[in-house]
């Protein structure tokens, strides 16, 4: 068994939805990136591909590349997952945390974590999402961005 953990973070904007774990989520503002800046699943696919030792998203997704303008990071967790079954290896588990001040994302949950299981084929008693509020502190705290972390446990075939 192999253990990886991954990390995003990316700022808030008025120009963009929001999405996490693959869900659009109804506010203000959305993350800006590259991509559609969904940091639950940057966060899990950079978990991944640690636990296979296969580096991080950029090295696999560069953000200087045009073909990644925009792209749904579903489809990026997708390759991911496809990287990690051809190294010889098959998903355990996930725990992740989304660090948001706002807005709620209680009831957002569920859905993230059926997204989240549907791109990777894997039974969704498998995936836990958590969402917490930094209490007012740091970046995330006054509301500028949104971190998520994840860790992801997978075993050789």
């Amino acid at each position: 068994m192999r253990v990886g953990f991954g990390y995003d973070v990316h700022a808030l904007t008025p120009k963009r939805p929001l999405i996490l774990g693959g869900v659009r989520i109804p506010y203000l503002y959305g993350l800006q990136g590259h991509s559609d800046a969904d940091v639950l699943l940057h966060a899990i696919c950079d978990a991944l591909l640690g636990a296979v030792a296969e580096g991080d998203i950029g090295k696999h997704f560069p953000d200087t590349d045009p073909q990644y303008r925009d792209i749904k990071s579903t489809l990026l967790l997708k390759r991911v997952m496809e990287k990690v079954k051809e190294k010889g290896f098959h998903l355990l588990n996930i725990d992740s945390t989304i660090v948001a001040q706002k807005p709620k994302l209680i009831d957002f949950i569920p859905r993230m974590i059926n997204e989240i299981a549907h791109v990777l084929e894997i039974d969704a008693a498998r995936i836990n999402v958590k969402a917490t509020t930094a209490e007012g502190l740091g970046f995330t705290g006054r509301g500028e961005g949104i971190a998520a972390y994840a860790v992801a446990l997978v075993e050789e075939d």
